[in-house]
C-alpha cells in the first residue's frame, strides 16, 4: 500500500521524515503508546525518573511531537496518539535499534542466538542428510544483528507495507535464515526439523511462501538486481523502508551483480544496502584463486559506493556499520569479513564442508545434539 493512501497522516509522515525524531522524542513516543499515564504532567515525570531525563527537556520535546501532529494533549486528560503518530510507533516499536550502543548484557544475548541458530543449522542439515553448512554458519551473525536489531517487521503481518525488506541471494545459506525466522516468531520451530522434506515448505532454498522470506533465491548473481527494483519501487511509492540483500563473496564472480551496482548508483538507491559474506571461499576453492576480488572496496567504491568493512562475527561493528549507512545519499556495501563454517570446528575455513552434510554422531561428538 502507498503511503500517499494515509490520507491526512501522510503530511505529518513527511515532516517528520524530513525533519528526524532525536533520542529524547523516541523515548517519549515509546512510553506514551505502550504506558497508561493519566495526564502529560504525569506522563512526563515517570519518565523523567525512568530514565533520569529533565522535566523540562521532556516538556520541550513533548510539545515538539505535539506541533509535529504525532500526539494530542487535553489539560487532565490521558495524552493521545494520534494515527500518524501511531504509525510512526510501529516502525520505531518493530525490531529496531538505530544508534543505541549495545551493553555486555546485550551483545551477551546476541551470542547466545547465535549459537542457538548455529545448533538448529547443524541438527537441521543432518536430520535432512543434505545443506550448505559452511555458508549457512558464516552468516548467522549478519542475519542476528539485522533481525534482531536492525529491521523493522511484523510477524503478525509478514506482508506489512512499511516492512524492510532482506533478500538472501546467497540461497543456498537458507538454514541460517530459517533458523533465525523461527526465533523470531515467522516459523514453528517443529517446522525447521523438516527442512529438505517432499511435504515441507522449507526446502534448500529460500520460496515465497514462507512467512518471512521477501523473494525466491538460489540462481547466484540475481539478488542485487531485485534489491535494485524493490528500492526504486519503495521510493517511489514513498514507503521509508531499507531493502538489504545479502551475497556470498564467491557470487562476485557473476556479471549481473556488476550491472545492479552500476544501476544502483545510477538511480541513488540510497535505501538499498547489499552485505558481502567475505568468508573468501566459493564452491571451487579460495575466491582469491578462482577469480580474484581484491582490490574489492576500492572495485565498489568506483562504481559510486558507500563502503564499510567490518568483522562479520562482531555484533558491535555489525549494527554500528548499518546505522552508519542509514544516511550517506547513495547505496551503501557492507563487506563482512566471516568465517566460513563459524561455530562447528570441523568446518571452520574447510571447503570440504561447503555442501557436505554432517551426521547426528558427528554432532554429538562435538556436543551439539
Amino acid at each position: 500500500m502507498p503511503i500517499s493512501s494515509l490520507g491526512s497522516s501522510v503530511d505529518v509522515l513527511r515532516r517528520v521524515l524530513k525533519r528526524g525524531l532525536n533520542d529524547n522524542q523516541l523515548i517519549l513516543l515509546r512510553e506514551l503508546s505502550s504506558c497508561n499515564y493519566r495526564s502529560l504532567t504525569h506522563a512526563l515525570r515517570s519518565i523523567s525518573r525512568k530514565y533520569n531525563i529533565p522535566i523540562s527537556t521532556l516538556k520541550t520535546n513533548a510539545k515538539i511531537l505535539k506541533e509535529l501532529g504525532i500526539i494530542e494533549v487535553n489539560e487532565g486528560k490521558p495524552v493521545k496518539i494520534t494515527q500518524a503518530g501511531k504509525i510512526i510507533t510501529e516502525i520505531i516499536n518493530t525490531r529496531y535499534n538505530n544508534g543505541l550502543d549495545l551493553d555486555l548484557r546485550i551483545l551477551s544475548e546476541l551470542s547466545e542466538k547465535a549459537d542457538l541458530v548455529r545448533r538448529y543449522v547443524l541438527r537441521m542439515v543432518a536430520e535432512a542428510g543434505a545443506g550448505h553448512i559452511g555458508a549457512s554458519l558464516s552468516v548467522v551473525d549478519i542475519l542476528v544483528t539485522l533481525y534482531f536489531c536492525k529491521m523493522r517487521y511484523d510477524v503478525r503481518n509478514p506482508n506489512w507495507s512499511l516492512r524492510d525488506r532482506l533478500i538472501l541471494s546467497k540461497g543456498h545459506a537458507a538454514p541460517a535464515l530459517y533458523a533465525v525466522l523461527s526465533l523470531v516468531g515467522f516459523l514453528p520451530e517443529d517446522e525447521l526439523w523438516r527442512f529438505r522434506d517432499i511435504e515441507s515448505m522449507l526446502q534448500g532454498h529460500p520460496e515465497m511462501d514462507i512467512p518471512g522470506v521477501d523473494m525466491v533465491s538460489g540462481s547466484l548473481g540475481q539478488g542485487l538486481s531485485i534489491g535494485c527494483g524493490m528500492a526504486l519501487a519503495l521510493k517511489r511509492d514513498g514507503i521509508p523502508a531499507k531493502v538489504y540483500v545479502i551475497v556470498g563473496d564467491g557470487e562476485l564472480d557473476e556479471g549481473q551483480v556488476w550491472e545492479a551496482a552500476l544501476t544502483a548508483s545510477k538511480l541513488g538507491l540510497d535505501n538499498l544496502v547489499l552485505i558481502v559474506d567475505r568468508n573468501s571461499y566459493q564452491q571451487e576453492g579460495p575466491t582469491e584463486h578462482v577469480k580474484p576480488l581484491e582490490p574489492l572496496t576500492m572495485k565498489w567504491i568506483m562504481f559510486g559506493w558507500y563502503v564499510v568493512e567490518v568483522d562479520g562475527h562482531d555484533f558491535k561493528q555489525l549494527l554500528e556499520a548499518l546505522n552508519e549507512v542509514d544516511n550517506v545519499g547513495k547505496p551503501s556495501v557492507i563487506i563482512a569479513h566471516t568465517v566460513k563454517g563459524r561455530g562447528f570446528p570441523p568446518a571452520e575455513g574447510n571447503n570440504v564442508y561447503h555442501s557436505r552434510p554432517v551426521s547426528k554422531d558427528e554432532l554429538r561428538s562435538f556436543g551439539v545434539l
